[in-house]
């Protein structure tokens, strides 16, 4: 998952769908670019950086979060 894209998104009070329509691209894209299983073209990301209003490239790093249905233990 981006997570740095989705705070930001959610920072300036965007939805998946307005930032979609505003990059023109579709919101399923949109959300699977956020949710990490697509990348975005160069095109692409330079229209989110410029309708997220940023300049860090950091913001399309993929952080990997644990599946919380997933018991998770360690062996001991």
């Amino acid at each position: 998952m981006r997570v740095n894209l989705k705070k930001r998104r959610e920072e300036i009070g965007f939805t998946q769908d307005q930032i979609a329509k505003k990059a023109e691209i579709a919101r399923t894209t949109y959300t699977n670019i956020e949710l990490g299983i697509k990348n975005p073209s160069f095109d692409v990301a330079v229209r989110l950086k410029q309708i997220l209003e940023t300049k860090d490239d950091n913001i399309f790093l993929n952080i990997k979060v644990p599946n919380r249905n997933k018991d998770i233990r360690t062996a001991s």
